[in-house]
C-alpha cells in the first residue's frame, strides 16, 4: 500500500467539517496520521503537538504552527466544500488554501527532520484549533505546555512570501449617553449627536506613529444602533470600532488616545491581538534575502499575534482566496511550499546561534 503523503492528508482534512470549536475529528485525523509515521504526538483539546525525536533541553526551540479549523462555507460555492476534487492541477475544498496546505506542508517538513540527530535546534510541531476566531482553545492554551520558544514559523497562505510583521486588532464597543425625551422638548444631550461627534472625530483623526512595514493605524466604525421611535430621543447610542494597529503602538496606547478624545464610554472586547514586527537585523530576514524570498508586512491577523516570541508567517496559497467560494490550492503550490520550508530550516542552521 502506498504511504500517505501531505496531499493525501489534505484530502482527508477537506472531507471533515472542522469549524472553529468543532475540530475534534480533524484533530483525531492528524493525530493518527503523525502517529502512523512514528511520531509520539500529544493532544490537548483539539490541538496536537509533538517534539522531534532527539529533542534536547539544551537546544533552542523552533515552533512550526498552523491551524486545522475553517470558517463555514458561504452560499456561493458551486462545488461540494467537503469533497476534495483535483481539477487541472488544483485541489478544491473548504480549507484547502486557508490553511490546510500550510498545515500539511509543515507536518511534512516536521516529519522530514523528525529523526535527524544532528539538528542544532529542536523542532516543535503544533497543529492547532480556533485560529479563525482567535479562540482561547487554540495556540494560546498549547503554549503553556511547551518549553520556551525562540522562534516560530506560522503557516498561512502568503504565496510563500514571508510576513515579518503583522497588524494587531482591537474591537471597541462604544456607548454614548443622553437624556431620553420627546422630540418636542429638545435637549442638547442627545445620545445620537454625542455618538456622531465622536465618530466625526475618529474619522478625521490620524494616528501619528507610522510603520515602514504596516503603514498607518486605521480605526473604522462598522456598526451603529440607537432608538426605537421616530418621536423619541434615545438615551443611548452604541457603535463599534474596528482598529487595525501597526507595530508602532500597543493596544493600551490606542485605547488611551480614544478615551482622551471621545465622550462615549469605550470597552475593548480584547487586548490580546497585538501587532508584531521582527527586528530589521533578525537572521531570518537575512536568510530570506539570501534565498530570494520576498518579505512584507501583513494586514491580516493570525495566530502570530498570540505567540510571544519572534515569528514569521509564510505558507502556500493566496490570502485573497481565503474564505471565498470554491476555495482551492494549486498542487504545485503545495509542493513548492514544502520545498521552501525545508530550505529555510536547512539554511537556518547557519543562524540558529543568534536566536532569542
Amino acid at each position: 500500500m502506498k504511504e500517505k503523503n501531505a496531499l493525501d492528508l489534505l484530502k482527508l482534512l477537506i472531507a471533515i467539517p472542522s469549524f472553529s470549536k468543532e475540530e475534534a475529528t480533524t484533530a483525531e485525523c492528524i493525530t493518527q496520521y503523525v502517529k502512523a509515521k512514528g511520531v509520539d504526538a500529544q493532544r490537548y483539546g483539539n490541538n496536537i503537538y509533538a517534539f522531534n525525536k532527539h529533542y534536547q533541553k539544551s537546544k533552542k526551540n523552533i515552533l512550526l504552527n498552523s491551524h486545522h479549523d475553517t470558517v463555514k462555507p458561504n452560499a456561493a460555492y458551486t462545488k461540494n466544500p467537503f469533497e476534495a476534487q483535483c481539477i487541472d492541477g488544483k485541489l478544491y475544498g473548504l480549507g484547502a488554501n486557508d490553511a490546510g496546505a500550510s498545515l500539511v506542508a509543515l507536518i511534512e517538513v516536521f516529519l522530514f527532520f523528525y529523526a535527524q540527530e544532528d539538528l542544532p535546534f529542536n523542532l516543535i510541531l503544533a497543529a492547532t484549533a480556533e485560529e479563525e476566531i482567535s479562540g482561547k482553545g487554540g495556540i494560546e492554551c498549547v503554549l503553556p505546555l511547551l518549553p520556551p520558544i525562540s522562534f516560530a514559523i506560522i503557516g498561512e497562505p502568503t504565496s510563500m512570501k514571508m510576513a515579518i510583521a503583522e497588524r494587531g486588532l482591537m474591537v471597541v464597543d462604544a456607548i454614548a449617553y443622553g437624556t431620553p425625551t420627546h422630540v418636542a422638548h429638545f435637549k442638547k444631550d442627545n445620545a445620537l449627536y454625542t455618538a456622531l461627534d465622536d465618530i466625526a472625530w475618529l474619522r478625521a483623526y490620524q494616528f501619528e506613529k507610522k510603520s515602514a512595514l504596516l503603514g498607518n493605524t486605521k480605526a473604522v466604525v462598522t456598526k451603529i444602533n440607537a432608538g426605537d421611535l421616530h418621536n423619541m430621543v434615545p438615551d443611548t447610542c452604541s457603535f463599534t470600532i474596528d482598529i487595525r494597529v501597526n507595530d508602532s503602538y500597543r493596544l493600551d496606547e490606542i485605547m488611551e488616545i480614544l478615551q482622551t478624545n471621545m465622550q462615549s464610554k469605550l470597552i475593548a472586547r480584547s487586548m490580546r491581538l497585538q501587532a508584531s514586527a521582527l527586528p530589521i537585523d533578525h537572521p531570518i530576514i537575512l536568510l530570506a534575502q539570501q534565498l530570494g524570498i520576498e518579505t512584507y508586512g501583513s494586514p491580516t491577523i493570525s495566530d502570530m499575534a498570540l505567540i510571544p516570541c519572534n515569528a514569521v508567517k509564510i505558507g502556500p496559497g493566496d490570502s485573497l482566496r481565503s474564505h471565498t467560494a470554491d476555495e482551492f490550492i494549486g498542487i504545485n503550490e503545495l509542493e513548492e511550499g514544502i520545498a521552501i520550508y525545508k530550505e529555510i530550516l536547512l539554511n537556518f542552521k547557519t543562524y540558529y546561534e543568534t536566536l532569542g
